[in-house]
């Protein structure tokens, strides 16, 4: 039994002197890694904080500063062609993209009632015709009638009733060559706007241009009784266009007849075209809250490369500048992280190995900028100059005056960590 117990107790004793081997080791390889990782971390600390400039030279170069706008190219003069009357088309003379010259009879309407309607009053016309002819008879014969009694009654061979009833009959013969006129005048009248109503059965074209749109077809029913349906859309000489497109309001003051621009189309990406701003709306039009001004630029098209409706996105030139100072705009726009002092990280507890282990970082919001200085490497330090800025093409911006000259290297970035 005593040999038992003396087994189990050398038993005991072996485990914990294990226990306490393993407890060493893993204490050991804790800090182990706890002083690798410190050391890392110092030996990285100075790589993060190393800034690395990136600089850009101030050169001299021209400048066009340019208001860009979107829009559409339409015709100059695009006429659509309707119907006055309702009825059965009865010919289709042209198609789409056909050129058609002024006068030119595109469509014409059946005609069989309006021709006999036209009959009718051209029926009308020559018996009011007729009628004046027989009120000129009849007045002709009243006169000499009346002349008659009257040389009779001078004589004093004829009676007072003869004499009366010769005047009345004269003024009857009057009255009726007067209501025979009139007669005829109401027919003419009548033919005339039947003559108009069949001349508007042909569709004409008004002008000399090319087809855009044909709406109508050889036996379709047309109905103006409402409104009048669009059969054609012509395009008068698409090779003079115009560019229409939305300025905004920011920019409107800027822009006058006369500018010169330069557009493109989806159509031909590396392709630009010339255009001058021909006139600028005053009326505005809003769309979802974004007040823009319409700008018509005008276009020649003499290829005939350009097409109605086609989107055009425009660069109108609204200053020019010819070797000037000019810096990139980033370098406006940069400006180094603020330095914070070795004490104020201490009171905020990034001193010691906590702020070795935790130290300070900067997403660059601390940043002060100013787009009225630059900054310049100069040996090797940034240094701070103020600077009065002109005009900007969006990419570099004109520098009117300040302490920088043409070489001089501007920062425009910082890469930390580099």
């Amino acid at each position: 039994m005593a040999d038992k117990r003396r087994e189990i107790e050398a038993t005991l004793g072996l485990s914990a002197s294990r226990y306490k081997v393993s407890k060493w080791i893993y204490l050991l390889v804790a800090l182990v890694v706890a002083g690798g990782g410190l050391y890392w971390w110092t030996s990285e600390a100075e790589t993060r904080r190393a800034v690395t400039f990136e600089t850009e030279s101030v050169s001299r170069a021209d400048l066009a500063v340019t208001v860009t706008a979107t829009g559409t190219i339409e015709p100059t003069n695009l006429v659509e062609i309707s119907s006055e009357l309702s009825g059965t088309m009865k010919d289709v003379l042209v198609d789409f993209n056909d050129t058609v010259t002024a006068g030119q009879v595109l469509a014409q309407l059946d005609m069989t009632q309006l021709e006999a309607q036209l009959a009718v009053q051209t029926a009308s016309h020559a018996m009011a015709q007729a009628q004046v002819a027989s009120a000129e008879a009849s007045l002709l014969e009243a006169t000499l009638n009346y002349d008659t009694v009257k040389q009779l009654g001078d004589r004093g061979i004829t009676t007072l009733a003869n004499q009366t009833a010769a005047e009345a009959g004269l003024a009857r013969a009057r009255a009726a060559l007067a209501s025979a006129n009139a007669n005829l005048d109401l027919a003419q009248a009548q033919l005339e706007a039947q003559q108009a109503e069949l001349a508007k059965a042909c569709i004409c074209s008004p002008i000399n241009g090319m087809v855009l749109r044909r709406n109508v077809d050889e036996g379709q029913i047309v109905a103006a009784a409402l409104s009048a349906p669009v059969l054609f859309t012509i395009a008068e000489d698409l090779t003079k266009m115009e560019l229409h497109v939305d300025v905004s309001e920011a920019d409107i003051g800027r822009i006058e007849p006369g500018d010169d621009a330069t557009f493109r189309v989806d159509a031909y990406d590396e392709q630009s075209f010339p255009a001058v701003i021909s006139m600028v709306r005053f009326a505005a039009e809003t769309i979802d809250g974004l007040v823009t001004y319409k700008a018509i630029l005008s276009i020649e098209n003499e290829d005939l490369l350009l097409r109605p409706g086609m989107t055009a996105t425009a660069d109108i030139i609204v200053a020019k500048y010819s070797d000037v100072l000019v810096v990139p705009n980033a370098a406006l726009r940069f400006a180094p992280p603020q330095v914070v002092e070795a004490a104020e990280e201490d009171e905020a507890g990034g001193g010691g190995l906590f702020g070795l282990l935790m130290p300070s970082r900067s997403d660059g919001d601390d940043r002060v900028r100013s787009e009225r200085t630059v900054w310049v490497l100069r040996d090797g330090e940034a240094v701070e100059v103020p600077v009065e800025r002109g005009d900007t093409d969006g990419r570099m911006t004109h520098i009117l005056s300040g302490d920088i000259a043409e070489g001089d290297l501007v920062i425009v970035d910082l890469v930390e960590g580099g």
